[in-house]
């Protein structure tokens, strides 16, 4: 099982990089937030038809969730846009890998100190090696 959780997460960052290379082409033609727009628009439609048709959960509890953990879609127009503008500049693999590395930092924070109600995970030696390793490699192809 856990191998098929990393397949999905390998998808899932392919993905991102195929959604980067066409929202950043989209973004020259209609605007960069006009492609954001898009994005939100047309996944908003996709999601609502999926949830229901498969939804399970109670959509109408979400006043009684934790008002913090609202803000999910706000990072969603930062990160989306953030690929649109950049990616016409310095490409789809540079953009991906500074992505990347803003993951692996900001991941790192939480698991440490096990904010977000997430489990903490001391920072280690090999993780701090990693992320050296990816800085490196994105000023060797920049």
């Amino acid at each position: 099982m856990r191998y098929v959780i990393y397949i999905i997460a390998l998808l899932a960052g392919a993905s991102l990089s195929l959604e980067g290379a066409i929202y950043g082409e989209l973004g020259k033609v209609i605007g960069e937030l006009e492609s954001s727009f898009y994005n939100f628009a047309g996944g908003s439609i996709i999601m609502g038809l999926l949830w229901i048709f498969f939804g399970k959960g109670k959509l109408s509890y979400t006043r009684e969730a934790p008002k913090w953990t609202l803000v999910g879609g706000l990072f969603g127009i930062i990160y989306l846009t953030s690929i649109v503008i950049s990616v016409p500049f310095v490409g789809v693999g540079i953009t991906m890998v500074s992505i990347v590395i803003g993951q692996m930092v900001m991941s790192m924070f939480i698991e440490h100190f096990g904010w977000l109600g997430s489990q903490k995970i001391a920072v280690n030696k090999e993780k701090v090696f990693a992320l050296i390793s990816m800085v490196i490699a994105l000023i060797l192809i920049y």
